[in-house]
């Protein structure tokens, strides 16, 4: 029987379990709705999904907690057409002292109640698009500090190995100096490089060691050995945008509150009785108080509509022109990566040939040392292009609120 008395709580008239205040707030607000559905396109078990983990699991949350408030709020303003009660002392003489009991309610008030529910209906909305933006904000935050670590990690592999060609060949030449086969000209040219490439190494060395202190002072775990990079591929999922979202709440919040002013601005009718001393009871009109400049007022309020929605309009232009921005910028970089994979193969080409000639007599040293800068240099230019991309679609992921799961934010 005790089972049968739990099944009965749990499910609504048509035996389907009861829902959630949350999923009760997202059916009534297509804002909060818009923010739960999102579903973050980070690759699960990957470097990113690691990164974001650890530095939402170290969140403060202070968004979160503007939201609970702003829910707060709601809840007691979902009450607001009930009457109102309250203790009401007044001393009539040095020696009387009059307490009653004041008992109140809005009969009329030209939607003011109303206009204040739709108010802090809106206001949950602001604070929900809030925190889904810090979150986003805070993910894409941790994953560029990643993004430029493993960056600076490559390209220190890459001066590193730099590093151990040049020498080689520096040696090769200071063994022709002193044999007096090669001019001194060229050996303090290769030195030189060597300096160039040495100063390179070690600001790859202090960027990453930087980059990788700062993002273990935003996780809630070490992320040093976190390597790899998964790149994200394929098209964005349709989603509006977080700037769009939070316009929209703000709209309907900025029309809550000109409709909350306009009732202010004219008389209310509202219901009063007192028990205690002096028991009384009547009905008021009261409010707003008229004059010449009423008229202005009220226009200047719808004015303010106006203008909400115009805000809204533009927050719509500018998404739709950073979106369209990102996207030929992820294009180009796309084709750019594969054109310097592309010229750096060529390059590799290149010195596999001039390698081959100096080997059989037929180039000098400095000749192959030309050529093989400008395989490093194609080599750079790959990997730089390769993490420009990266951060390209980050950006627009976090335009679109993609970078973390709606429903756990």
């Amino acid at each position: 029987m005790g089972g049968d008395e739990v099944s009965r709580l749990a499910t609504g008239p048509s035996g389907a379990p009861e829902p959630t205040p949350e999923q009760r707030e997202a059916a009534a607000s297509p804002v909060i709705s818009a923010l739960q559905a999102r579903r973050s396109i980070l690759p699960p078990q990957s470097a990113y999904s690691t990164v974001s983990n650890a530095v939402l699991a170290a969140n403060s949350r202070t968004a979160e907690a503007e939201l609970r408030a702003a829910r707060l709020r709601a809840a007691a303003a979902s009450k607001n057409w009930l009457p109102r009660i309250g203790p009401s002392i007044s001393l009539t003489s040095l020696s009387d002292v009059v307490a009653n009991l004041v008992l109140e309610q809005v009969l009329f008030g030209h939607g003011r109640l109303k206009a204040e529910r739709a108010f802090a209906k809106a206001d949950v909305e602001v604070a929900a698009v809030a925190l889904a933006d810090d979150t986003n904000e805070r993910v894409l935050t941790a994953l560029t500090l990643y993004l430029g670590a493993a960056e600076a990690r490559e390209r220190r592999a890459l001066d590193s190995r730099t590093l151990k060609d040049m020498s080689h060949f520096e040696w090769i030449m200071r063994q022709r100096v002193e044999g007096g086969v090669s001019d001194r000209s060229d050996l303090s040219i290769l030195a030189q490089k060597l300096g160039e490439i040495r100063l390179s190494l070690t600001s790859a060395e202090e960027a990453e060691r930087t980059a990788l202190a700062e993002l273990n002072a935003m996780a809630a775990t070490p992320l040093d050995d976190v390597s790899g990079l998964r790149d994200l591929t394929g098209p964005m999922p349709e989603a509006e945008p977080l700037s769009v979202l939070r316009a929209m709440a703000e709209e309907d919040r900025s029309v809550a509150e000109a409709r909350t002013e306009r009732a202010g601005l004219l008389p209310g009718l509202t219901a009063s009785g007192t028990v205690g001393s002096d028991n009384d009871g009547g009905v008021n009109l009261g409010g707003g108080l008229l004059g010449l400049g009423t008229g202005d007022s009220l226009r200047a309020i719808e004015m303010q509509k106006d203008a909400a929605a115009r805000k809204t309009r533009q927050a719509e232009e500018d998404a739709a022109r950073t979106l369209r921005r990102l996207e030929q910028e992820i294009i180009a970089l796309e084709r750019q990566v594969g054109e310097a994979a592309a010229l750096a193969a060529q390059a590799r080409a290149n010195l596999d040939l001039f390698q081959e000639q100096y080997d059989s007599g037929q180039r000098q040293v400095m000749d192959v040392v030309g050529v093989y800068e400008t395989f490093a240099a194609r080599e750079q230019s790959a990997l730089s292009r390769k993490y420009e991309l990266a951060r390209a679609r980050l950006k627009s992921a976090r335009l679109l609120g993609l970078l973390a799961d709606g429903s756990r934010i």
